[in-house]
């Protein structure tokens, strides 16, 4: 459904309009520049993004904006300012390589006053028409009322391509997670559902089928994807995780393994192996290199106590012992040949934890989230954004993107040219998508938020977005089509095997 229908409210008419707006006559000049939500103000943005809108912050009573470059501009005025998206696109196209200026003026105690203008910088490095997330409310209780849903970056379109619902009953309940393509692909894609009807789903250039890749010899149906660029070969995780609840840490939950390795999966074949089992390392996140040559991922080493305590209890009481490094095996295409383990970042050696490894489309930067402790990042408010300069080596804290509050869930698009991740700088309790451009010597500019259709979209939403993905078009199949696949039984479990094999 579309943003605009479901932001919809009463008297929209009345809070902007892109037409007969005229600048005030008289007006007091400001020496700072606009409190605007979101803050749009001096970033850098692609060429084919929708309209930026935004509004003062707290709201005014009247405002104005124009919008200019060369001689093309707009000037929008209400409560908010909202561009038409044909004059937004003629306006942005012009800008291409140089900057928006905007000059807001807005009417409150004392009347009218002009605030310094801003610039939007306009890249003409083109971003991915869509991105997809999962939709979830930031509750312990109602996490089975959520999507896999699809955005249109170059509008506000946005769609659901599963809905948990769908196979949910009055006892029991579905949860999904870990939508994952294969270079961008919306052709080929991969989500997995737990509980109910639980499986894994694959869709693969038109088939689609329900994988049951639970196993004796793997510790668990497969986790956090990884598709090789063009094989036909996912890397998986498979662990056994728990949750703990904080009463009054910052940090409200943790999640954590008790046991975790990584497995290699032919879908053709149906074949699955073990990559690393090691039962004093706990192994996730794996991600490919651009070139499929390189399989990277984090690990963290723990022995766990010979004591009465059980598993999990022994790793609640020391959970803030564990610290995941950055590791790294090669791959031969060819052959299907895995080579040894390679220390990439040690950041157990700097008191730290590192996760969610993802390289860059050239392969010469990994950009990964680091916090104090453990792997679930996402609800550490110290996790931010650090880069390795796989070239030279050089570790820097991505300082530019990076906020007071938590930063995870990142991914490239398919140029190298910009990077979503998920934060929760605007209010500490919702996961929002931030973009940044990021040059070739891997320098990001100023993050925006997602645009919406309306300025207070997304804190009228209350939903959070967790791991958005770049994708080169949308997913057509239908949320349906996913629920009658996965009402089936499925594929019987995987066949394991010593080695994988093309």
């Amino acid at each position: 459904m579309k943003q605009h229908i479901i932001a919809l409210a009463a008297g929209i008419a009345l809070m902007t309009s892109c037409g007969s707006v005229a600048i005030p006559d008289t007006y007091t000049e400001a020496n700072s520049l606009p409190t605007i939500y979101p803050d749009y103000t001096n970033v850098t943005v692609p060429v084919n993004i929708a309209p930026l809108t935004f509004q003062m912050d707290p709201a005014a009573e009247e405002m104005v904006a124009r919008l200019s470059t060369g001689d093309e501009e707009i000037i929008c005025g209400g409560t908010q300012v909202i561009p038409d998206e044909d004059d937004w696109r003629r306006l942005a196209e012009k800008a291409s390589g140089k900057a928006i200026k905007v000059d807001v003026y807005a009417n409150g105690e004392g009347g009218w006053k002009h605030y310094k203008p801003f610039e939007i910088y306009v890249s003409p490095d083109s971003i991915d028409p869509y991105i997809s997330y999962r939709l979830i409310a930031p509750s312990y209780i109602s996490y089975e009322e959520l999507t896999i849903s699809q955005r249109c970056l170059e509008n506000y379109d946005e769609s659901v391509i599963y809905d948990n619902v769908l196979c949910n009953t009055e006892k029991q309940g579905q949860c999904i997670n870990c939508h994952s393509y294969q270079n961008y692909n919306p052709e080929r894609m991969q989500f997995h559902a737990r509980q109910n009807l639980g499986g894994t789903v694959i869709a693969y250039d038109g088939t689609i089928k329900k994988i049951n890749m639970k196993n004796d010899s793997i510790l668990s149906a497969g986790v956090y994807p990884a598709w090789h660029p063009w094989l036909k070969l996912i890397a998986y995780a498979t662990d056994k995780t728990h949750q703990s609840f904080h009463v009054t840490d910052r940090n409200k939950i943790e999640v954590f393994d008790t046991s975790s390795d990584l497995i290699l999966y032919n879908p053709d074949k149906n074949e699955v192996t073990n990559l690393e089992n090691d039962p004093d390392e706990f192994e996730v996140f794996p991600a490919w290199a651009p070139d499929g040559k390189t399989l990277y991922y984090c690990s963290a080493h723990f022995v766990k106590n010979d004591s009465t305590k059980s598993e999990s209890n022994d790793i609640v009481s020391r959970y803030r012992e564990i610290k995941y490094n950055i590791y790294k095996k090669s791959f031969d295409p060819e052959t299907w040949q895995i080579g040894p383990r390679e220390l990439v970042f040690d950041a157990a050696a700097r008191d730290s934890s590192a996760t969610w490894p993802r390289i860059s489309p050239d392969g010469r930067f990994l950009v990964f989230t680091m916090g104090e402790f453990g792997y679930f990042h996402i609800w550490h408010r110290d996790a931010d954004l650090w880069m390795m300069d796989l070239q030279t080596g050089e570790v820097r804290q991505m300082s530019e993107l990076n906020s007071p509050n938590t930063e995870s869930y990142h991914s490239w698009s398919s140029n190298g040219r910009w990077m979503v991740f998920s934060s929760r700088r605007d209010d500490g309790g919702f996961t929002r998508p931030f973009i940044a451009h990021i040059d070739a010597n891997g320098r990001a500019g100023k993050p925006f938020e997602l645009p919406s259709a309306y300025p207070d979209y997304h804190r009228q939403l209350l939903k959070s977005y967790n791991i958005p993905e770049f994708m080169r078009g949308p997913v057509t199949i239908k949320p349906q089509t996913f629920a009658d696949v996965l009402k089936t039984n499925g594929e019987p479990p995987v066949v394991y095997v010593d080695s994988i094999r093309p």
